[in-house]
């Protein structure tokens, strides 16, 4: 290939990836153990060479860099970066690899599977101690030159800010909400423009959620052993490029990702609803010694990845992906803390949720919470102030930190989930154990001087079951996988109500309801950040898979054909959403205290046993399938935002897991209890919606109820 010589200058070390000047663009790239690096430029994103090739000969300490005259936005690039090919070593160059622009901003399109993306021979013995010499450029997606102007008329970074205690979070996937929904542009359904639309914020806005959580959408690798069987990466857990939104959700792949996914922020801010991406930084789409070299590995292995000390040729692989980013070099932190910045500052979204996060905070091989990215957030004049969600855990050894990330730091509360789904399938837990977990889980929190917002609470999330398959299936059912159901958890703490799957079984169907309305009563008056998964307000199933990462179809599609059921259910939800919105003391900034507060004669919590008294420390310690409690609304030591006290409604609780009904008789804390939410299908008899102090009443087997004292 002939080289262009084209007139460039020096450029500027910073900032990195592609800055555009007054009359062209400044290109930098980290690699620290090149040797040489090219520069591509193509005129179409199916270019099997590009148009000019420039040397870029400029390398300030370990940044290369050079500006390019004339450069306009919609510009594709990619690069080419030359060094030792010594895998035993961890240096994997290959000069013949055209590799993604890891600032890149937007990626024109999708990798095309084919062996010359593998830095490798395919088939050789000595696998990836091999090289292999084809040129990779028509196969990998290009980079755009993207501008960041755009009109976002009064809408400024972080201008929502919902407190924690307003706030109900909706995790959905981009194409999974809309994608079949008849009243949006079949153009932009199941697009991000899809979650834009004016019904899709009506809906959102009826339902009653603050904030929605999106699957990963930052720029992901299809994987190839998943393209060639048919199916894809749906939920987008295996990033390659962490500024760029994915084309998936666009209408073209030429920078209107980045323009489309501004208006869908922007027209969900003007609706007072925020946004939370799940974002992926502790691993990337590269797999391990045999993946393909896409980006990272081609321009500096060795920084990029953790490698095993003892062989750099392997990965350490606390992801279970194959490969682990290296967050203790600085030019690493420095790209996610660049990427995590521009996410906020130029796509304006509100927070995000960390994928396996404790990986993020490995020192080589221990878990470590004040590591440097942690300290690098906590100091970050934006960062600190938007919403942080940790999935605290990972597949390493000693990376299940539930309870144990910084005080800005919310957590998905896994043992909120289990508990809960085991309570309600009939299994006895100890009382502490369940109490702490309704309360905020001050077990977990109260010590390290955190609130119950760091708890954030779910039954169900994409990683698992629905909650209409929680209560459909005792077994995952994975086979549309491919993985001969070996894949996904095994353990779900379900239970099917007698059948295993769909029925038409009027009993099997009522248990699942009222299981289902179980579930949503009890997440909604749980202290801390209630999480509904999208779709469960819908019933929404997988048909029992609890796996369906590769599943782009009606496995995991929201149906919007709704009977009466469904609609019936819908509308529990709902009314669940606004009654925990209606009641700050659900809702609280500090965990209670146990003690009678502000002269009123009953302490802010008590535990009530079902013979109406208090509970004591013989049934605080034991097993239990049923229990109840009454929450005071005259004895809140909370303030609002203007410093005035916050009182609330007095409300009792019970919650019977057990198969069986109970004798319950209503506590002497108030004269009359009037029934404001059940589980039950039934209409309530007149004895239940009204009841007095002492008298004595029969909870069914497996009912939730909510009593107001009036």
């Amino acid at each position: 290939m002939a080289f262009v010589q084209i007139p460039t200058r020096p450029g500027y070390p910073y900032p990195l990836g592609v800055s555009l000047t007054k009359d062209g663009a400044n290109f930098v790239l980290f690699s620290e153990n090149a040797t040489a690096v090219q520069l591509l430029l193509f005129s179409h994103p199916d270019d099997k060479e590009p148009k000019e090739v420039i040397e870029v000969k400029e390398k300030t300490g370990d940044l290369w860099h050079v500006c390019v005259p004339g450069i306009m936005p919609g510009q594709l690039y990619a690069y080419k970066v030359d060094g030792p090919y010594k895998p035993e070593q961890g240096l994997r160059f290959n000069k013949n690899k055209t590799l993604i622009d890891p600032y890149a901003k937007a990626v024109a399109g999708f990798i095309k599977w084919d062996d010359s993306l593998f830095g490798y021979k395919i088939g050789d013995p000595n696998q990836d101690l091999s090289f292999d010499e084809r040129d990779s450029t028509p196969f990998i997606p290009k980079s755009v030159v993207v501008s960041d102007e755009f009109d976002w008329e009064d809408d400024k970074p972080l201008s929502l800010r919902i407190p924690w205690s307003q706030t109900v979070i909706y995790e959905t996937h981009v194409k999974g909400f809309s994608i079949k929904r008849d009243d949006i542009d079949e153009k932009i359904r199941g697009k991000f423009l899809g979650l834009a639309s004016k019904s899709a914020i009506s809906y959102f806005k009826d339902l009653g959620i603050t904030a929605v959580e999106l699957m990963p959408v930052q720029q992901f690798v299809r994987d190839r052993f998943l393209v060639e069987k048919g199916l894809t990466n749906y939920w987008g857990y295996n990033p390659i490029a962490y500024f760029a939104p994915d084309c998936g959700y666009a209408t073209d792949c030429l920078g209107k990702q980045v323009v489309e996914f501004k208006k869908m922020v922007k027209e969900l801010h003007a609706a007072g609803i925020e946004v939370i991406i799940d974002v992926v930084y502790n691993h990337t789409g590269e797999g391990n010694q045999l993946g393909p070299t896409l980006s990272f590995r081609g321009i500096d292995n060795s920084s990029y990845y953790m490698l095993n000390p003892q062989n750099p040729r392997y990965y350490m692989d606390f992801t279970g992906t194959g490969n682990t980013l290296n967050l203790r070099h600085p030019r690493v932190l420095q790209m996610v803390m660049d990427s995590l910045r521009y996410w906020v500052l130029e796509m304006h979204v509100d927070g995000f949720r960390f994928d396996l996060a404790s990986a993020l905070a490995r020192e080589l091989y221990s878990v470590n919470m004040l590591s440097t990215f942690f300290v690098a957030i906590q100091q970050d004049p934006i960062l600190s102030r938007v919403k942080l969600i940790a999935e605290p855990w990972d597949v390493g050894e000693g990376g299940y930190q539930v309870g144990n990330f910084p005080y800005q730091w919310a957590e998905w509360n896994g043992k909120y989930r289990d508990t809960i789904r085991r309570f309600w399938r009939g299994e006895p837990i100890l009382y502490s154990e369940l109490a702490n977990r309704l309360m905020g889980s001050p077990d977990l929190y109260q010590g390290s001087g955190r609130t119950p917002f760091a708890s954030i609470n779910y039954v169900t999330s994409h990683d698992g079951f629905t909650l209409q398959d929680l209560v459909s299936y005792n077994q995952k059912h994975n086979e549309a996988n491919g993985f001969d159901n070996k894949d996904g958890m095994d353990e779900n703490y379900s239970w099917n109500c007698g059948f295993e799957g769909e029925t038409q079984d009027p009993n099997v169907i009522a248990c699942r309801e009222k299981q289902k309305r179980n579930f949503m009563i009890t997440l909604f008056i749980s202290q801390g950040v209630p999480m509904l998964l999208g779709g469960d307000e819908l019933s929404r199933t997988q048909r029992g898979n609890n796996n369906a990462f590769c599943q782009d179809n009606e496995i995991s599609w929201y149906d919007w054909n709704l009977d009466e059921r469904k609609k019936a259910f819908r509308d529990f939800v709902k009314s669940m959403i606004y009654f925990r919105k209606a009641h700050p003391i659900f809702r609280r900034r500090k965990f209670f205290q146990g003690r009678k507060l502000f002269g009123s004669p009953y302490k802010d919590l008590t535990w009530i046993s079902p013979a109406g008294t208090e509970i004591d420390d013989k049934t605080w310690n034991s097993p239990t399938q049923t229990i109840a409690f009454v929450l005071s609304g005259d004895a809140m030591d909370e303030v609002n935002e203007r410093g005035e006290r916050v009182a609330d409604d007095t409300f009792l609780v019970i919650l019977n897991g057990s198969p069986s009904s109970i004798k319950f008789k209503i506590p002497k804390l108030g004269e009359k209890w009037e029934l404001v939410a059940w589980s039950c299908l039934r209409e309530p008899k007149e004895n239940e919606k009204i009841v007095k102090a002492e008298q004595e009443i029969q909870v069914e087997g497996r009912t939730a109820i909510i009593y107001k004292r009036v």
